[in-house]
Order: C-alpha cells, then structure tokens, then sequence
C-alpha cells in the first residue's frame, strides 16, 4: 500500500497536479516567487472554510470537495469571542474545536492558512472581538494602546502555543504554512493618527516574536513591516494591487470574495465563474502571483446571534460550496479547471522570466520562459468585444473579457470564459408540513411595565453596556401621569436595529434601521388614558457592528423619548435585558417545562409569542431545511441548538425576504421527536413552516465546438505526444454530467445538437437540430449518476454544416 501511494504521489508531480501527497510541510519560507515548503516554490490555491459555520460532522466533507476542486490550501479564521467569551473562560469544544478541524485538515493531506488576527471582520459579530474588552479602563481598540495590546497578545499566544502543543505549525510537520496577524487595518489607520503605525510595527513585531517557523501576513496593509508580507483582499486584485512592498516577497491575495455577504432588506450579489477566472489568471500572469484564496470557498452558516450588524444567517450561499455543503455548479467545476490549467504552468511561471506583450490596445500577452526551453503564456483581452490576436506566429480567438492559458506557449489549456462545467439547479421539495394547529403551542412573552422592572437609571442607559451582548434585547420602560383621556403623539429616536412600542400594555407599532444606516425613529400617535400611563419599549439588536475605528465607543439602544411636547429621555427609566423566555431557556430540551404553554391561538394574538412542536427527522440523507416564509422576525432553535435569526418580513427592493430556508444540520436531529422552538417578534404565522429536503435535481450542460476539452484530457494528450503538442488527439469538448451521490439521471427534459436558442436556465430548439439528439444523450446517460457525451459530429451527425454545432443538454437527478 505505501508503494502505491508514492507511485500515486510521483505521478500527481510529474503530472504537475495540485494534489498535495504530504501536508506535513517542513520548513517554510518565501521568495519574490512564492511561499517556499521544503525547498519547494508553490503555486497555492486556497479556500476559506469557517470551523464554527458548520458542523465538525461536515467538515471531512467539506474539506474533500475542497480538495477535488483542486484546492491546496483551507484558510480560517480564528474567533476571539467564540473562544473567549468571558475573560480567561476558553470554550474549544464542538464547532470551536478548532484543533480537530485543522488536523482534519492534515489528514487529508491539504495546508492551513490560520488568519488569528485576532480582529477579523468576517461579518461576525464585533468583528470577533469579545464583548468583555469594552469594560477594561482607558482601553481602545486595535490602536497603540497598552490595554488592548495586553489582551490582544495573550489571546494570539495562547492560539500559538495550542498549534505548537499539538505539532500543527510547518516548521513542526504540520499543515499550517502561513498565519494572518490584524486584519485589513489601512482601511481604519488614518482615524488612530499618530497611534495608528505604532499598532502596526507592534503586532508585526508581537506575531513574528512567536517563533512559529511560518510567515505571517498582514492583507490590506501596504506598509506591512519587514518579513510580514502584505496581502491583497477584494474581488480585483489583478487589476488593483500595487504589489509587496519588497522585492523579496511574494504576490499573495488572501480574499478573493466569490460573491458577496447579504444583509436584511439587500438582494443576493451574484459574482460569476468567469469572472472569478478571469481575475485569478490575470493576478497570476500580470502580479506573479502564487497564492490565491477564494472567500468564500463554502460560507455556512452563522448560527445563533454570531452575525454582525443585519447579515443574513447564511453566509456566502453562492461559494463553490453552498451553505449546505453541496457543490455548486458552474463556480466549483470552472475553478477547478482553471486550478488544473495553471498547474500545468506552473514549472515556467514559477522558475521562467516574465514578458509582457502588448498584442493590440485591449490584448496583452503575459509570457513566462525557462532557460530550459519551457514555456507558459497568458494571453489576455480586457475589452468587451471577440478579439484575434497574433501570437508566436498563431492565430487565437478570445471572447470577450477572458484569458487563454498556454501551458506550453502554443495549445490553449483553458479560457476562462468558456464554462464547459456543467450548471445545477438546486430545489427545496417539502417533506413535512407543520400546518396542524394541534401541535403547535404557543408561550405569550410578558410585557414589563415600569413597575415590574427593577434596575433603574436617571437617563436611557446604552444598550451595548447594558446586555453585555448576552441577549439582543432591552426593555426600557417608563411611567407618567396624563390628565384626560387623549391621544397624543409619540415619538423615539434609536441606535439599535429594531424597536417594539407598547402603550399601557398594548402593542402600539415597530420600527427599524437598516445595514449601514442604523439609526431610524418612530413616531405615531398613541392613545393615552387619564391618570398613570405605562410605556415599555423593546429594543433590538440584530448583531453588531463588525468594522470601523473606536468600536468601543458605538453605542446601541434608544437616544431620546417624547410624548407631546415633553422630553423624557432623563426621566427615572426601568430596564430589563433579555425576554422572560430567554432567562428560562424555553427554548432548550428542558426548558419548556419552566412555562405555562397555551394551544395554538387560545389566547389573542400579539406580537412577541413563542411558538413550540415535535417533529421526525425526514428520512435520507439530503440537506434540510426549515421554510420560514411565513414568519416574520425572530431566532430558531431546533433541539436547543439556535440555527440562526431570522428576519422574513424585511424584503427586499424586489419584495422578496432576503432569506426564506433556514439550514437545520442534520447533526443537530434525532431520528425522532425533535424540539423546535421560535421566538415570533411580529405576527407571523407559525401555520405555514415546513421542513423541506434540499438537494440538486437538474443538471444541465451548454458546450459548443470552440469549447475546450477538459484540461485533464489536455494532460493526458501532452503525455503522449512529447514530441508534438500540436497534435490534438482525441480531444473533444464534451459535456459532463454528474449528480449528486444517491441520485441517477433519470429523465433527459431537453436535448439539442446544432444551435440551440438560449442557456441553461431558459432553452429552445435553433433552425439547426439532431433529430437523434436526445436518443443519444439517454443512451448515454439514463440511469447513471454520471455521463459524458463528446460534442462530436461522428455521434450526432450534422444537420447544418454551414455553422458551429453547440449542445445543450438539460437533465433530471432522482
């Protein structure tokens, strides 16, 4: 068995793969060139996967899809507040067990990237740091200021001597080959003045001081210091980055963002698989560069009250891997070609000259040669139109807005506007409703009034301060007196996201922010009796504030108060953090018992309910989910495990909610009597939930004659024609069905070779069509899981021989 593995090893480097046969890297280093692993320079294509936005029952998966898609590296980051939630209380257990994510990792033989920061953004609630810091004196963060730099360096040594304790760095025969200290911190730098590049020589300095035997980066921060490398992060790199700030560091882009985060009340930000190509290619033939992270290669899910400020609970569901795990099609299979063309390159881009060409005024030719001989060239058209171009003597074609890899200066591996990769359509197929009144049961929260409240203040305290972020609730209440009965109007003013009014008890109207414009008002008229009058006002947070400078000092929670003309802002208030349900845990296994629960609609409706029942776990093995469309605004538990807020009534400009389908982990079910609770804080109605199966049930493929064959084929050909890489043996485009395991290809819905009309998502037979067309593809495809079928005159014949034959192939998975 080990002689096989090293023959499978030897061929993998022969073959220039980017399979990594040992993770246990050795010593590591760096060059203009690139990162350097055991005396090796590495060409390096990474992807982000966040521990805690799955489950570790995912993880082995994830991180083999990863890798399949030729993925060399997993890059994470380290969560401050997840860890260290209260001061000198660690928590690595379950989705914090970061130690058992990396080594699974290692076990599959593929790098670590370990960004520590440990300020990180990343949509994540206080950008990570824990809430604690708030309360230390004179502390501010992420500046030159003694407090936080004491917290700051106990957190990051305590990370490095956790990875040291268990072997993890490189320089130990670990995975972890490169490690992040800060995070994208120019971006914040000029509000610290004078105590902003003290900071960044300090943590440089701190990190290097760490002696892990691994480079440290700083990404977004040009003026890293000496032999931290400075990193690039955004969606352009090969356009935007102005390069290391040394010439002997490497070119690396730590953040390739492959769509964008999504916010309540924003529509979803679609990037596509040729435009993430495209910039890759151009990075690494413009910028030399030798690292690339895709953020995110799968995003997950934050769970519980982890989101920042008015980010959905699914993160980055339009990564190679969607949130559920599942690969994404085109992005995965277009990356992974991509990944496979530039390896074969990589011998001349790593040890050749660069030349830049221009070929006409949108084309440039990027060339790379080895002393040797060898060759690899990227031939690039920036403009929106097809261009020719002349090159070496040869003719090529390049569609708009693409790059052709040459991997040896002459055949074209990959186009990186050319998707052969096949396109799936992911479907949510219900598999139990939860319309039965009768087994729901409802729990009304109580509504405070001043009275009933028992912590004071003189002013409206800052809700921040106040709850600690140990609940996104405050209730501020408030008495006086009226002489009439009268209506008067009412009005707030709020920092926090979210605000519930009640008057006397009595469920008066809502307001809210939104991402990036917190702050908003309410104001109506309110009915008011004569004699004392109770007002009670719940604020929400819907997570908080991730980037920006001084985040110490954001403040949350209500700013003035008025009734008529009266301003009760320093008035004597009552507050209460949290929900009466929230303190009980209702919402965990044993926690219903602490309660009184109602049948559903017993009592008269009124915004603030928890709603409870039981349920089976579907059967199979496909994702689930929970539709929530129904509902209005709150948080999901299933077994007391929270999968997340939700917030359907906020939609967005196309009058869609921002989210519907909330992932529920089938690690989180019993095969029986599962738990689910939910905090309602509109009226949604609990009626219209189903549990829903998840799953790819059509695939569908658009390849034409000028597609490219798949690079693997590429490969083999160049194997066995040494001596001529002009002949072009067998190598066809094709389309390459696959779905997903458990499911076969049980019915062809279109098939056309000639000129189809339109794309995968909508399609229709052209003037020129095969009339055998589809009985070839179900021949060749019905009852697999998998199918191939060439775009080949020889198999369909040619209806039309004056014109360029395309197939189109639209199939279902069962």
């Amino acid at each position: 068995m080990e002689m096989v593995w090293l023959l499978l090893c030897s061929f993998a480097l022969l073959l220039k793969m980017s399979l990594v046969c040992n993770s246990e890297a050795g010593s590591v280093t760096y060059d203009a060139r690139s990162l350097i692993i055991d005396g090796q320079h590495k060409i390096l294509f990474s992807g982000s996967i966040h521990y805690p936005r799955s489950t570790p029952e995912m993880w082995p998966s994830l991180i083999a899809k990863a890798k399949e898609g030729g993925i060399d590296v997993i890059q994470t980051y380290v969560f401050w507040n997840l860890h260290e939630p209260r001061q000198g209380k660690f928590d690595f257990s379950g989705r914090q067990d970061i130690i058992s994510f990396i080594t699974e990792v290692q076990k599959q033989g593929l790098y670590v990237c370990l960004r520590i920061g440990p300020f990180i953004e990343s949509e994540w609630s206080y950008g990570g740091l824990p809430i604690w810091l708030r309360d230390i004196p004179d502390i501010v963060f992420r500046s030159d200021n003694e407090p936080f730099k004491t917290e700051m360096e106990k957190f990051t040594t305590k990370m490095v001597a956790m990875m040291k304790a268990e072997n993890l760095y490189a320089s130990q025969g670990g995975p972890i080959i490169l490690s992040q200290i800060e995070n994208e911190y120019k971006m914040v730098e000029p509000a610290f003045h004078e105590r902003g590049p003290p900071y960044v020589r300090w943590a440089a300095a701190m990190a290097v001081g760490q002696q892990t035997g691994v480079p440290w980066v700083m990404c977004k921060q040009n003026d890293a210091p000496d032999p931290v490398i400075n990193s690039c992060n955004g969606m352009n790199c090969g356009e935007t980055f102005a390069g290391p700030n040394s010439p002997n560091k490497p070119s690396l882009w730590t953040e390739n963002w492959t769509s964008q985060y999504q916010v309540y009340g924003g529509e979803p930000y679609i990037r596509s698989a040729e435009e993430i190509a495209y910039q890759v290619a151009l990075f690494i033939a413009k910028n030399r560069g030798s690292y690339v992270n895709y953020y995110m290669y799968h995003g997950g899910t934050n769970f519980g009250r982890t989101a920042s400020a008015f980010v959905v609970t699914s993160y980055y569901d339009e990564a190679p891997l969607d949130e559920y795990g599942s690969i994404r099609q085109p992005k995965w299979g277009h990356l992974k070609e991509l990944h496979a063309a530039v390896k074969l390159a990589s011998s001349a881009l790593l040890s050749g000259d660069q030349t830049s060409i221009s070929l006409a005024q949108l084309q440039d030719a990027y060339v790379f040669k080895v002393q040797s001989g060898e060759c690899a060239a990227f031939l690039v058209n920036k403009g929106p139109k097809h261009a020719t171009v002349l090159f070496q003597e040869s003719s090529y074609q390049l569609p708009p807005k693409s790059i052709s890899i040459l991997p040896d200066c002459k055949n074209v591996a990959f186009n990186t506007a050319k998707v052969s990769a096949q396109h799936a359509t992911r479907s949510w197929q219900v598999a139990q409703k939860f319309d039965s009144a009768e087994n729901w049961e409802e729990y009304k929260e109580a509504i405070p009034n001043f009275e009933k409240t028992t912590l004071r203040a003189s002013t409206l305290p800052e809700q921040i301060s106040i709850t600690k972020d140990e609940s996104d609730y405050l209730w501020y209440t408030f008495s006086f007196q009226y002489d009439s009965d009268a209506q008067s109007t009412f009005s707030v003013k709020s920092h926090g996201h979210v605000l519930h009014a009640f008057v006397n008890g009595v469920f008066t109207g809502s307001a809210h922010g939104r991402h990036r414009n917190e702050s908003f008002s309410l104001e109506q008229t309110v009915t008011l009796s004569k004699g004392i009058n109770y007002i009670s006002l719940l604020s929400a947070m819907v997570g908080l504030r991730d980037n920006g400078a001084y985040l110490e000092r954001k403040v949350g929670g209500l700013h003035e108060v008025r009734v008529g003309d009266q301003d009760f802002s320093k008035s004597s208030w009552g507050y209460q953090v949290g929900l009466d349900g929230e303190k009980l845990q209702i919402h965990s296994d044993s926690g219903p018992s602490k309660v009184q629960w109602s049948k559903l609609g017993s009592s008269d409706h009124q915004p603030l309910t928890w709603y409870k029942i039981l349920f089976d776990a579907p059967a199979g093995h496909d994702s689930i989910a929970l539709n929530l469309g129904s509902m209005g605004k709150g948080e999901a538990w299933v077994n007391g495990q929270s999968i997340g807020r939700f917030w359907v009534s906020f939609q967005t400009p196309k009058g869609k909610p921002s989210q519907t389908w909330y992932n529920v982990p089938r690690s989180f079910l019993k095969p029986t009597g599962n738990l689910l609770v939910l905090l309602e804080e509109e009226n949604g109605d609990p009626l219209g939930i189903s549990l829903d199966k998840v799953s790819v049930t059509q695939v569908c493929g658009h390849v034409s004659e000028t597609h490219l064959p798949p690079v693997s084929k590429w490969l083999v050909q160049k194997t066995q024609n040494k001596n001529n890489t002009k002949t072009k043996l067998g190598r066809r485009p094709k389309i390459q069905l696959s779905c997903p395991p458990k499911k076969s290809i049980s019915k062809v819905l279109f098939s056309s070779f000639g000129n189809p009309s339109g794309d995968c998502k909508t399609y229709a037979t052209g003037s020129c069509h095969s009339s055998n067309s589809k009985a070839i593809v179900e021949q060749a495809c019905l009852g697999k899981r998998r199918c191939s079928i060439p775009v080949s005159l020889q198999k369909f014949g040619d209806p039309c021989p004056s014109i360029s034959k395309t197939l189109l192939v639209d199939a279902q998975c069962t």
